[in-house]
C-alpha cells in the first residue's frame, strides 16, 4: 500500500511523529473516535489525577479498536492528542507514545493542551486515522438496535 511519511527539508524536523503523510492507491481510511483511560467499565484507570496511567489506558484503547477493524499502529497515519495540563504532562505522554509508535516512520500528530476534556476527571484523550489495505470489515451491530428485514421480490 503505497503510504508515504515525510519531513520537508524546508521545515524544522519534528521529534517523534512525521509532517507530512501522503496516501494513494486503493486502501481503506478508517476514522477513530476519541479514546480516553478508561477500563471496560467504563471507569478511569489508576488514582484520581494519575495522568500516565490514563494515557496508557487510552492507547491501550486504541490499540483495540484498530484491532477490531485490522488494523496496526504501523496503519495509523494521523494522531490527535489532547492533554490537560500539557506543559506538567507532555514528558509523560511522549514516553507512552513512543511505546506504541514504534514502526519506520511516525503518523503526523497534533497534540493540543486543553484545560478539560469533555468528560470530567479525564486527563487524556486520542483520537486516529488509519490507512488500511485490504476489504472493509463487517460493521458491527448496535446492542439494542434490531435492524428490520424487508423481504426480496423475485424477479
Amino acid at each position: 500500500m503505497p503510504v508515504k511519511f515525510s519531513n520537508p527539508k524546508s521545515l524544522a524536523s519534528p521529534p517523534g511523529y512525521s509532517t507530512v503523510v501522503e496516501v494513494s492507491g486503493p486502501a481503506r481510511t478508517v476514522y477513530f473516535a476519541g479514546q480516553l483511560g478508561i477500563d471496560t467499565n467504563n471507569t478511569f484507570v489508576g488514582a484520581p489525577g494519575d495522568f500516565r496511567a490514563q494515557c496508557a489506558q487510552a492507547f491501550e484503547n486504541m490499540t483495540l479498536a484498530l484491532r477490531a477493524v485490522g488494523a496496526r499502529w504501523n496503519d495509523v497515519v494521523k494522531i490527535n492528542s489532547f492533554l490537560v495540563d500539557i506543559e506538567r504532562n507532555m514528558a509523560a505522554f511522549r514516553d507512552v507514545r513512543d511505546g506504541y509508535l514504534t514502526g519506520k516512520a511516525p503518523p503526523a500528530s497534533t497534540t493540543i493542551g486543553v484545560p478539560a476534556l469533555a468528560r470530567p476527571g479525564g486527563l487524556f484523550e486520542i483520537e486516529a486515522v488509519a490507512v488500511v489495505s485490504g476489504r472493509a470489515s463487517r460493521p458491527a451491530r448496535r446492542s439494542g438496535v434490531k435492524r428490520k428485514r424487508t423481504a426480496r421480490k423475485r424477479a
